[in-house]
């Protein structure tokens, strides 16, 4: 398929292409010129004025306990009495809506969960190994943290952690305009922000836009984080409920300098005080890149089939996605460096041989349009059953043939898939089920069971369960590939991973657990061919034997008066003849930690220490490439402490942290890493805060 026939998808997104196609390097030196001073200046304010913030009179509550929405009269005690009726609204009439339609409040306390979630990702990151610089990839310590959706995807994962898939995206109903600042700072001349707005201008009709930007130099030679993260929302239903609608619009770019790991893990290690400066050390690429853009367009709605809502419902719902990506790697430079303890210097293609004497520019193009149709029958005694008919089409693309001497590969995959399906959902009292079939019955062949129950003996008291039996199409990456390296040229036809997979949960007042066991065939893998230690080829490649993998997490929180014990470990164990997926056996966090209310409750305050350890295991290691994890067993990481000291407070609905992250880096011992040749971060301060307006 040639461009010219890639081009058909295109017109859906020219305007959104046209208005959104943005370098973001440019939009954070914007974000930095304008709002960085002025958050400087804040921050400084609020610190040095701490005291009479602190101690500042509070506005009087009414009989019902919450705040008056009129400030207390001034010292002019003629102005006369205003009795005003209380319209302060309630903090359940400030909802987030996720796609499958669940529900919770905007929540603006400060627990440990809060300071977990506080991170460029906004989620906690348990079973997540971060690389130095924020904005770079996160290695997989928690194997049971992985998907195997159906459908293929695009490929290029480690790149997007910080790509908001449809899912991932929430939708609002608030009863006066919601903000949330979000500021963090860096590693190295850069922030992250996130400012968020949501309104209603109707109570059935909701907007939000929102937009993260991030830059981060790094501590690294060429290990600079740019990315943005557009997003905006809208929600509306009648009044009546009969019909409603999610639609949101995303565009994303994320660009990373990729160094390609250290070349001396020696002088990582060493005493030397010359590499305290993390900026003297070798690395492979001085000035290669990889860039990360995607938009999206996303519809979910639904109409009620008969005018009243009844013990009997029928509804037609509709859903439509399509989304557009593109990767791309620059190396400038093809050879690098290598300085050897003497003095002298060699060069090494860190990659293999190259078409090019200098200047690698590879890039690949993906869309796809998923529509699904649904007809679902409610009866409000017995649940819901459901039938869909879906249709998948996508086209992965690059911009020639290639005729190699052993075989040609094409310039495009394209396919499109359709299926049908069904399910039932029963709600009653205590219990919740769910049980679901899909199959293809065009195109590439899949399918897909699932079943999943839940028990809520009371509100400390959950149980869960799922089991699913599913054949997951290949990402396209795994297919075909083009570069202008030698060895990153393939086409292949791998046969669907077939994954059998129980998982139990149980939230209870004494301890929180979950087991996963998973067994995984044709499993698909990126694996390392090269006969150079120096030197990374790799290829995709599918194991044909079966891998076994059990994983069970426990977690509890021990609390006396003020202070509070907050534990999790994770055990894992696989079952394979061959190291293919290698996991650590023990991953854990363990957060001790003081928190009390000051200044008469108006200050609530929160510090303690956190330790992250995982034991010693053949990590995946990083290719910049392809944006993907490798396998390897030449290299083991892990068996060094993390130590994060943090103060974290909270004054009305504005939470201000603080933390020192890695503080015991200094005199553990250098032998600290995310993947092989890729160290972790060094001890560092930063800090950041959350501020939420209701007006």
């Amino acid at each position: 398929m040639n461009t010219a026939k890639a081009a058909i998808w295109q017109p859906l997104l020219f305007t959104g292409h046209c208005i959104f196609s943005y370098s973001p390097c440019r939009l954070n030196l914007i974000f930095a010129i304008l709002f960085i001073p002025m958050l400087q200046k804040t921050l400084f304010l609020l610190f040095v004025l701490f005291p009479t913030l602190i101690f500042a009179q509070v506005r009087p509550r009414n009989n019902q306990g919450t705040r008056s929405p009129i400030s207390e009269s001034t010292s002019n005690s003629q102005r006369p009495e205003i009795v005003v009726k209380d319209t302060v609204a309630t903090i359940d009439q400030y909802r987030i809506i996720t796609l499958n339609r669940d529900t919770t409040y905007v929540d603006t306390s400060l627990t440990i969960q809060k300071e977990y979630k506080f991170n460029y990702l906004r989620r906690d990151l348990f079973g997540l190994q971060p690389f130095a610089n924020e904005g770079h990839p996160y290695n997989i310590l928690d194997f049971g943290l992985v998907n195997h959706p159906a459908y293929p995807d695009f490929g290029y994962k480690a790149k997007h952690y910080n790509f908001m898939q449809a899912g991932q995206i929430n939708y609002y109903s608030v009863a006066t305009p919601l903000t949330e600042l979000y500021f963090k700072s860096v590693m190295e001349q850069g922030q992250t922000l996130d400012a968020f707005l949501t309104l209603n201008t109707t109570p059935n009709l909701n907007f939000s836009v929102a937009y993260k930007g991030h830059r981060s130099l790094g501590k690294y030679i060429n290990q600079l984080s740019s990315a943005g993260n557009f997003r905006f929302t809208t929600s509306y239903n009648t009044k009546n409920r009969r019909y409603f609608a999610n639609f949101h619009f995303v565009a994303q770019d994320m660009l990373n300098g990729e160094n390609g790991g250290i070349v001396d893990n020696q002088d990582f290690e060493s005493d030397d005080a010359e590499f305290n400066d993390r900026s003297r050390l070798e690395v492979y690429l001085t000035d290669a890149t990889s860039f990360l853009k995607g938009t999206r367009l996303f519809l979910d709605h639904a109409f009620r089939i008969n005018p009243s809502d009844a013990a009997n419902n029928i509804f037609i719902g509709h859903q439509f996605k399509y989304d557009y990506e593109s990767f791309e790697y620059k190396q400038p430079t093809v050879s690098s460096t290598i300085t050897a303890d003497n003095g002298t210097t060699s060069f090494l293609n860190r990659f293999g041989d190259s078409y090019l004497q200098n200047n690698i520019h590879d890039k690949v193009r993906y869309n796809r349009m998923h529509n699904i149709a649904k007809l679902t029958y409610q009866n409000k005694t017995l649940g819901q059953v459901h039938f869909f008919a879906d249709d998948f089409r996508y086209n992965y693309y690059y911009n020639k043939v290639l005729f190699l001497t052993d075989q040609t590969v094409p310039d495009a995959l394209e396919d499109q898939i359709n299926s049908i399906g069904g399910g039932y959902d029963y709600r009653k009292e205590k219990w919740r089920g769910n049980i679901s079939y899909a199959t293809a019955i065009a195109g590439s062949s899949y399918s897909d069971l699932s079943i999943s129950a839940s028990y809520q003996l009371n509100e400390r008291n959950q149980f869960y369960a799922k089991y699913y039996n599913r054949t997951s199409i290949p990402d396209h990456i795994y297919n075909l590939h083009q570069s202008d390296l030698v060895a990153y040229n393939w086409f292949n036809n791998f046969k669907n991973e077939k994954v059998n997979a129980l998982e139990v949960t149980a939230e209870t007042q004494f301890v929180n657990a979950s087991l996963q066991v998973k067994t995984i065939n044709d499993h698909l893998y990126f694996s390392d061919i090269s006969d150079n230690d120096l030197q990374q080829i790799i290829a995709p490649t599918q194991y044909s034997e079966t891998i076994g993998y059990l994983s069970l997490k426990v977690s509890r929180e021990f609390k006396f008066r003020n202070f509070a014990l907050d534990n999790t470990l994770l055990y894992q164990q696989t079952e394979q003849p061959d190291p293919i997926l290698n996991v650590p056996k023990f991953v854990t966090r363990n957060t001790i930690y003081y928190s009390n209310h000051f200044f008469k409750r108006a200050l609530f305050l929160q510090t303690g220490v956190t330790f992250n350890y995982f034991t010693k295991y053949y990590a995946n290691a990083h290719n910049p490439v392809v944006g993907e994890f490798f396998v390897q067993n030449s290299e083991q990481i892990g068996n060094f402490p993390m130590l994060d000291f943090f103060i974290n407070a909270r004054v009305r609905q504005t939470r201000i942290f603080f933390k020192a992250e890695h503080f015991n880096s200094p005199f553990t011992g250098n032998k600290f890493y995310s993947a092989p040749d890729q160290p972790y971060r060094d001890f560092l301060i930063r800090f950041g805060l959350v501020w939420n307006f209701f007006k």
